[in-house]
């Protein structure tokens, strides 16, 4: 499938409520080769009394919005398509007022349905292979414009730790501080021994070695940023995509929401060579159970 998807494209696609019902459905219980109730081969046809579906031969009901991102939301079923596919046709990010003028709906309800899109975004793989080869190791600091002191130690600042493999993908958490105790146990758990490892000279960096990486470092204290192959400017360059956007869709994100944003960026980030749209990544993630 062509990695484009025009506007055009979706509501061809997606004309009506039934239509986006239909994908969801077939997302869910498309696999399904039998009735659960009956086990009699799978027929369903749609209620026209409600968001349901039921087996031709028993009349067991199926409800295949129950217990995903658009449970007992009376919002129609195509605003809520068409605002995931402004999330996956967006850089930058989709705020909540962006999504009020698109929708016509009001603020309390954007703000809800870009809270629950942004579910999407979560590591939906909890298997994922560690990464390996050469691996970049920093933090940031993500907050409001405050006087003071800048990066490290800056008060009103929310941690975030972030690992990116070269020419691969970027795993990040929002973190209570940037202590060794914190970093090494989320880069043990996210790279494997052995790997070449990145980082600047970060004191909570220089006993990561002893875990069995090999480390190397960038003095950025002394204005040294690249020496050959060992920099960080990879995981800095998805820093800076991301503080971008917040700055200038979000404007300011609270620390209890703000490893969901990070979400929203790294899936974004991680699926940037991808063959597909993005939309067709997410929609069957919407069928998912949240």
């Amino acid at each position: 499938m062509s990695k484009k998807f025009t506007v055009k494209q979706f509501h061809e696609k997606y004309p009506d409520d039934d239509a986006c019902l239909d994908e969801v459905f077939e997302q869910r219980y498309g696999c399904l080769d039998q009735c659960p109730s009956c086990e009699k081969t799978f027929k369903y046809y749609r209620r026209k009394d409600r968001k349901a579906y039921a087996c031709a031969y028993c009349a067991h009901i199926l409800y295949p919005l129950a217990d995903t991102i658009f449970h007992k939301s009376s919002t129609s079923l195509k605003n809520w398509f068409f605002a995931i596919y402004l999330f996956a046709n967006s850089k930058n990010g989709v705020s909540a007022k962006e999504l009020e003028r698109h929708l016509g709906v009001t603020y309390k309800t954007a703000w809800r349905m870009a809270k629950q899109i942004r579910l999407l975004f979560q590591d939906q793989d909890q298997d994922d292979e560690p990464m390996n080869d050469i691996v970049e190791a920093d933090e940031t600091y993500v907050g409001g414009r405050k006087k003071g002191k800048r990066g490290r130690g800056a008060e009103g600042k929310t941690p975030v730790i972030g690992i990116a493999e070269r020419n691969g993908e970027v795993k990040a958490i929002v973190a209570p501080d940037t202590k060794a105790c914190t970093v090494e146990p989320f880069i043990c758990a996210n790279v494997e021994k052995g790997s070449q490892l990145m980082t600047d000279e970060y004191a909570s960096y220089r006993r990561i070695s002893l875990h069995g990486y090999k480390h190397q470092t960038v003095n950025h204290g002394s204005k040294q940023y690249v020496v050959g192959d060992v920099h960080t400017n990879t995981i800095e360059g998805f820093w800076s995509q991301l503080k971008r956007s917040i700055n200038g869709t979000y404007h300011a994100v609270s620390p209890k929401y703000l490893q969901n944003y990070v979400d929203e960026f790294a899936f974004r980030y991680n699926l940037r060579h991808a063959d597909e749209h993005l939309f067709h990544h997410l929609v069957p993630l919407a069928a998912k159970l949240v």
